[in-house]
């Protein structure tokens, strides 16, 4: 387990916490038509950190060509059980260098705000390394009071109620967060580190990687449009 991250509940665990039932079962929410309404159809789309392709499977159904990325075996099958013949890659995001570059590149799960700067910057160079000249990286960040509106209770359609329980905060501007997702049936919780960013931060660490917020896609700045800076 990755250290300051992990998981309870049934079934198989990810190195950072993740559940693979429970995100087999999560509904994918707004996340698929924030990106449909952010890039053009039928557009080759890199997904990084694709988890069970709660997302992939309605960017497909949408038409978009997916390559869709995660470290975890278990969660790749699950990808290509949900969405037969999409194109699946096993590896870190952090290194990963596929010789091919995209007209959008997806990096969600609130994965910018790794507890890292080294790790935070690999990642957005990733995104970089494989985003086209004229394409976009959507970047999912967390809300302004992320960590300071708890606990946060959500109610996913899938008959889930998910609580942010917590964010404690561990040292050098990190907090320790926790989750809990209840079904009627099985309950998971995943503690992971999380950076909270400001806007200037947040931006700082884009520019830097050569990337360039073009728009806020959501009204809760969420959802993030970046392009590239230097073509």
């Amino acid at each position: 387990m990755r250290e300051g991250h992990q998981g309870t509940g049934p079934g198989a665990i990810t190195p950072d916490g993740c559940a693979v039932e429970l995100y087999e079962r999560l509904t994918a929410g707004e996340e698929p038509q924030v990106v449909a309404g952010a890039v053009p159809a039928g557009a080759r789309l890199l997904e990084l950190g694709c988890g069970a392709g709660r997302v992939t499977g309605p960017l497909a159904e949408r038409g978009f060509v997916v390559t869709a990325v995660d470290e975890s075996e278990e969660m790749l099958e699950k990808v290509r059980a949900r969405v037969p013949g999409v194109r699946t890659v096993r590896g870190a995001i952090e290194g990963l260098d596929l010789g091919e570059r995209f007209d959008a590149v997806v990096l969600g799960s609130f994965l910018v705000h790794t507890a890292g700067a080294e790790l935070r910057a690999a990642l957005l160079e990733t995104c970089r390394r494989h985003v086209t000249d004229d394409g976009c990286v959507l970047i999912q960040r967390e809300g302004a009071d992320w960590h300071t509106a708890l606990p946060r209770v959500r109610h996913d359609p899938a008959g889930c109620t998910v609580t942010i329980v917590s964010a404690r905060p561990v040292g050098d501007g990190v907090n320790s967060v926790l989750a809990r997702y209840e079904f009627p049936d099985a309950e998971w919780t995943q503690t992971f580190l999380s950076r909270p960013l400001t806007v200037a931060q947040f931006e700082r660490h884009l520019d830097e990687a050569g990337l360039a917020v073009d728009a806020y896609l959501t009204d809760d700045g969420t959802w993030v449009r970046a392009v590239p800076k230097w073509v």
